[in-house]
C-alpha cells in the first residue's frame, strides 16, 4: 500500500530535468553579461582553430570599422584591441533595454605555437575580423627515428 502511495520514477526524472532548468536559469541570469569579462570590459567572442599549415582567429566585432581595430602579435600571442562607441544619449529618447556592449577591449589569444609573423594575414569583413596565422616550421611536427644504442 505504501509503495502504491509513492510516486514511484518521479524521483529520477525530476533529477534528469534538474541540471536543463539550472542551466536555463543560469541563462537567463547571465544573458546580460554576454560579451564582458570579469573586470566589465567588452570582450568580443572569438573562436580559434587550426589548420594543418596555419591557426585562424576570427572575432566579432559587430559596428566597428577596420581602422578602429589594432590587432599585433606580441608575447606568443595575437593582441586585438579597440573601441565600440556606445549610442549617444539623445533627447526625447527613453532607452528601455540596453544589451549592445560598447567600450574599450582588449583580447590576448594565446596561441599554441610559434607563428610566422611575417605572413600574417588580417581580414575585416562584415563586421568580423579574420587573421590567419601561418604556423613556422618549427611547429610542424617531424618523425624521429630511433635508432638502437
Amino acid at each position: 500500500m505504501l509503495r502504491d502511495l509513492t510516486t514511484r520514477g518521479r524521483m529520477p526524472a525530476l533529477l534528469g530535468e534538474f541540471p536543463r532548468g539550472f542551466e536555463r536559469l543560469f541563462d537567463r541570469v547571465w544573458a546580460p553579461m554576454v560579451g564582458w569579462n570579469e573586470a566589465g570590459e567588452m570582450m568580443p567572442p572569438a573562436n580559434v582553430a587550426e589548420t594543418e599549415t596555419a591557426y585562424e582567429v576570427t572575432l566579432d566585432l559587430p559596428g566597428l570599422k577596420p581602422e578602429e581595430v589594432k590587432a599585433e602579435m606580441r608575447e606568443g600571442g595575437l593582441w586585438v584591441t579597440g573601441e565600440r562607441k556606445g549610442e549617444k544619449e539623445e533627447k526625447g529618447k527613453t532607452f528601455h533595454r540596453v544589451e549592445r556592449v560598447h567600450g574599450t577591449f582588449h583580447r590576448l589569444i594565446p596561441l599554441p605555437g610559434a607563428v610566422n609573423e611575417a605572413a600574417v594575414d588580417a581580414e575585416f569583413r562584415d563586421g568580423v575580423l579574420h587573421v590567419t596565422l601561418p604556423k613556422s616550421k618549427e611547429t610542424k611536427p617531424t618523425m624521429i627515428k630511433v635508432r638502437k644504442a
